[in-house]
């Protein structure tokens, strides 16, 4: 039998012998390396036999290599990636199956309020929208279609009928406020009541903090008025048994001592907000009251600040007595009034900066 013609690698560029040089030394990919080492030895002038003998492999595969890299350049070192055995499910059914996976079980005219897998693929078998299918391969289906088990959330839309208007008003001052006047952002943070609060620490593992338990307290609650002044960032504050139209205008009276030329509120719906006596007072001492639309409140820039104040001031606490809470919640507020930076930016990226958006409405 006559002997095959011997095979060699093309001859190379100094640059393309820098770069095979180069690969057989860094690569980390197996057959990337065990590859550019057989051209580089094709390319040293070693025989077919000889470099097969020299990787343990077939010739076979020691010329199907240097022909791949004659005909493919370096794109041939790289490992071919099979795309496995083909879907036995084609496209539309995966998609049917993603939407009958995305309805409410009753629509469907189902006795239960919520799927399973092992229940969905018995409604899929019923419907025939496949002759045979495993939960694993719905779990993937869904996986692939972007569907998860997630919890239901609550979630209460503005049905305010001025909500652009309004929106646009808060919007328009936070990122142009006026040059001779004041804006903040008020709300009430509370009730704060006595009562252990559970939170996150770090603690050896399994051994978290324990709190007591209550089933009685007779503490009382207190309310706490935040004022943010977007001008600096600080937070004005002070503590009250209620929360009446009295207590507000009382703090409104300080906001206003505080600060000179046009006072702009920017605050929610609450009763007490609206009521006669403190809107009468507002127009007498160049105050605007900046209503959020209803069921909006995360419209008011202070809302987030009331949430880190919660988290770094309630959370894992159990405290005494309203006085110690009260120190606790004020010696925060002093700290980070130190180190506060005038607001600005608000929500830039969000759909909310859309002329045409509207809220969810439930």
């Amino acid at each position: 039998m006559a002997r095959k013609p011997e095979v060699f690698v093309r001859e190379l560029s100094d640059q393309e012998g820098q770069r095979l040089a180069r690969t057989t030394r860094t690569s980390k990919n197996a057959v990337r390396l065990r590859r550019a080492t057989i051209v580089m030895a094709s390319a040293q002038g070693q025989s077919v036999p000889d470099i097969a003998v020299m990787f343990a492999t077939t010739e076979g595969y020691v010329r199907r290599v240097i022909h791949d890299f004659n005909e493919r350049g370096f794109a041939a070192l790289n490992p071919k990636v099979s795309s496995g055995r083909p879907k036995r499910i084609d496209e539309a059914t995966r998609e049917q199956i993603c939407r009958i996976a995305r309805c409410h079980p009753q629509d469907l005219g189902l006795p239960f309020t919520c799927w399973s897998l092992t229940k969905l693929v018995e409604h899929l078998l019923q419907q025939k929208v496949v002759d045979a299918i495993s939960t694993e391969t719905v779990r993937q289906i869904l996986k692939d279609g972007g569907i998860s088990w997630q919890a239901s959330k609550t979630w209460k839309g503005s049905k305010d009928p001025d909500f652009t208007d309004k929106k646009a008003r808060v919007l328009a001052l936070y990122d142009d406020p006026p040059a001779d006047a004041h804006v903040v952002c008020v709300d009430e943070f509370g009730p704060l009541n006595l009562q252990p609060r559970p939170g996150r620490g770090c603690f050896p593992t399994r051994r978290p903090s324990r709190l007591r338990a209550t089933y009685h307290r007779y503490g009382g609650v207190r309310h706490m008025f935040g004022a943010l002044d977007l001008a600096t960032g600080k937070m004005i504050y002070r503590f009250r048994d209620r929360k009446r139209w009295q207590e507000f205008l009382d703090f409104l009276r300080q906001l206003r001592r505080r600060c000179a030329g046009t006072l702009y509120v920017i605050c929610d719906n609450f009763s007490p907000h609206k009521k006669t006596e403190v809107l009468t007072w507002c127009a007498a001492h160049d105050v605007e009251l900046v209503f959020t639309p209803s069921n909006a409140s995360w419209l008011n820039w202070i809302e987030s600040e009331f949430a880190a104040l919660r988290y770094f001031t309630l959370d894992g606490s159990d405290y005494p007595e309203h006085a110690t809470q009260e120190a606790a919640i004020g010696g925060y507020l002093r700290w980070k009034n130190k180190q506060a930076l005038p607001k600005t930016n608000f929500a830039t990226g969000p759909t909310i900066r859309r002329p045409d958006y509207l809220p969810i409405a439930s």
